[in-house]
């Protein structure tokens, strides 16, 4: 690692990045969204939405769209904490304008900045093979060959995990057929590295293509698909949030006539702290799946505080 490095990361995953590779003190800055590992929060926050992140998932998404549609960005970064910070290394994202700042938007701040030019690491990931990447070049951007042979040692750990819920589910006969839902109104289905999740935790994923973003999801289609199971992982929501938005599903006529509501098998998570972060806890969202899936072969010790029963 070069000699003391101020990091600023602005997008969750990669905060959880940097903690997985022992740089937590290395971090000067961070997003208002990162809040994991808790010992973080004190670091100076360095974004903020434009819109108030408040109400239902309608009202929600609909100050995101019209912010969109007016050629807006989603969220402002605050270039005056970045000059005071004086960054070497900023970590953001080029995936999702919605989810976090845009690559976009660090450009425009650092080109504002007049004392330092830190070097930007923008991630991309779609599945899980593109995380172990991430982590793989965070690690050799800012800390060399050594950083990232270190890497290799965290990167097999999660992979390790990783490999035992392959294993034990690779002779399941019956895998039951999921659907995840990423946002309830509008409906959406989730995509990128959850349906991978769900094929990796024993299931059948019915919605979303791994690799490619979340779609939207016609109710039509969720009542002809029928899932086995019901998986409700809003972005952005705990499992609190979560329960409080149900509303928009639970109230839908066709609800009451799914097969997953009648036999149970609906369940609520913490899509904020797992599902939606593409960062080394998603193996923890894969055991997640597991327990949910195959409860007689699985038990993480995740369900209450990361998942529930509806």
């Amino acid at each position: 690692m070069p000699d003391t490095p101020r990091i600023v990361s602005l997008i969750p995953s990669a905060t959880e990045i940097v903690d997985l590779l022992g740089w937590r003190d290395a971090l000067v800055g961070r997003s208002h969204e990162c809040d994991y590992p808790t010992a973080i929060q004190d670091r100076p926050v360095c974004t903020q939405p434009k819109f108030q992140p408040i109400g239902t998932s309608q009202e929600i998404h609909d100050r995101v769209m019209k912010l969109l549609q007016t050629a807006l960005s989603v969220y402002d970064v605050k270039v005056e904490v970045l000059e005071a910070l004086r960054p070497t290394h900023i970590l953001t994202q080029a995936q999702c304008e919605v989810c976090a700042v845009s690559l976009a938007d660090v450009e425009q701040a650092i080109a504002e900045l007049t004392h330092s030019q830190p070097q930007v690491i923008s991630l991309e990931p779609t599945v899980l093979a593109d995380v172990w990447q991430d982590i793989r070049r965070v690690a050799q951007c800012i800390g060399g060959e050594t950083a990232a042979a270190e890497a290799e040692q965290a990167i097999a750990a999660l992979q390790v995990r990783v490999q035992c819920c392959r294993d034990k589910t690779a002779f399941i006969a019956e895998r039951p057929t999921v659907a995840c839902i990423e946002w309830p109104e509008p409906l959406m289905a989730a995509g990128n590295w959850v349906p991978e999740l769900v094929e990796l935790a024993g299931g059948r994923c019915l919605f979303g293509t791994a690799g490619e973003q979340a779609p939207w999801l016609e109710w039509s289609a969720l009542v002809a698909a029928d899932p086995d199971i019901i998986v409700v992982m809003p972005c952005g929501y705990d499992l609190v949030k979560t329960r409080q938005e149900l509303a928009p599903l639970t109230q839908t006529p066709e609800w009451d006539n799914l097969k997953a509501v009648n036999s149970e098998r609906v369940y609520l998570t913490d899509g904020n702290q797992y599902f939606n972060r593409p960062g080394p806890r998603l193996a923890d969202s894969l055991e997640i799946l597991a327990e949910i899936f195959h409860p007689d072969l699985f038990d993480f010790g995740y369900r209450g505080q990361a998942w529930q029963k509806l």
